[in-house]
């Protein structure tokens, strides 16, 4: 009897295509909204934290690891580049990269805590059902 995979059961993509997709993805938002409004801003929170979900929904079980600790590392990824590029956008227009970066973070910090607790949190569901299904691949010992 085969059984049917429900939406936790359903990621299989490798760790560093997710990741790999995510940094695209946050990358290409912040561009978005900076050419929208000239700000990063709402709309980058809001996709950041849809994208956190949706990171962690579509890893393979092998890879929860490297998802878990991805929200941050994209967030200060893509907020270096921005800083590196344009530091008043983050920032003051005088401020130096690493306090565009810092000053960022704090500005953003409330996306980042809500998609990070919500990846964890979707992580989490699927570890529990990911391990509630038995492996049907497995034969039984005689």
């Amino acid at each position: 009897m085969t059984h049917a995979r429900t939406l936790w059961e359903e990621g299989r993509q490798p760790g560093r295509e997710v990741a790999a997709l995510g940094a695209a993805a946050s990358l290409t938002v912040a561009v978005l909204d900076l050419w929208l409004t000239d700000d990063v801003g709402l709309l980058f929170d809001l996709t950041f934290v849809a994208l956190c979900v949706a990171l962690a929904l579509s890893v393979r079980p092998a890879d929860f690891f490297t998802v878990g600790v991805l929200p941050p590392l994209l967030l200060v990824g893509v907020f270096v580049l921005v800083a590196v590029s344009r530091p008043g956008v983050l920032g003051h227009p005088e401020d130096g990269t690493v306090q565009a970066v810092i000053t960022g973070m704090s500005q953003h910090s409330v996306a980042l805590v809500v998609g990070y607790l919500l990846c964890l949190a979707v992580l989490f569901v699927r570890q529990r059902a990911v391990s509630a299904v038995p492996d049907t691949r497995r034969t039984p010992a005689r």
